[in-house]
């Protein structure tokens, strides 16, 4: 591996306020102590209060999700960024809102399984390295194709309910290879 490369750290899923009162301490800690170059917020961000504090670590990049309805206007469905020659797929993973509403109405009668959301997060992207989604509040962590598969899970409700909040780190080589982590976060 090459000694030159970028961390970043990835978050999705805070619900402030609406299921959360601020950001879980530890995934700031996390951030902090992994030093990171920026952060990917893959959405479900609910406030753009959580957006500001982040900054506060390092420049952010965010998506809206199903629930940020204060910044759908102000922040793309999907994004697509380079790091070095490596590009990453941003999105939340829950489609339009026209999609999100039909598949609520579709888990109703049978729960929609991880890779009906892996395969829409795959289609949403071509020609990317790494794809990172949220939307589900369960972490994925793991290569499809040659193409990373990354969900934090959620900093504050995590599926099942369970199991611990979750944070990620990803790591960009200047040679093109990647590294990831899932961090779980205290209660």
């Amino acid at each position: 591996m090459s000694n030159t490369y970028i961390t970043l750290g990835v978050i999705a899923d805070t619900h402030i306020p609406d299921r959360r009162r601020c950001i879980h301490p530890e995934a700031i800690k996390v951030f902090q102590d992994a030093n990171v170059d920026a952060i990917l917020h893959a959405g479900d961000i609910s406030t753009p209060q959580v957006i500001r504090d982040l900054e506060r670590i390092a420049p952010v990049h965010a998506v809206a999700g199903n629930r940020d309805w204060l910044l759908m206007k102000v922040l793309p469905v999907k994004r697509r960024l380079t790091y070095f020659s490596t590009t990453i797929g941003l999105t939340h993973g829950h489609g339009s809102q026209r999609t999100y509403i039909r598949d609520r109405l579709r888990h109703i009668f049978k729960p929609l399984s991880m890779e009906y959301f892996e395969k829409r997060a795959s289609k949403a992207f071509s020609d990317v390295k790494v794809i990172v989604f949220g939307h589900t509040h369960r972490p994925i962590n793991r290569w499809l194709d040659d193409v990373l598969l990354f969900n934090p899970g959620s900093a504050c409700c995590p599926k099942p309910r369970k199991s611990k909040p979750s944070v990620g780190l990803l790591v960009i080589y200047d040679s093109g290879e990647v590294s990831s982590e899932i961090v779980r976060l205290p209660d």
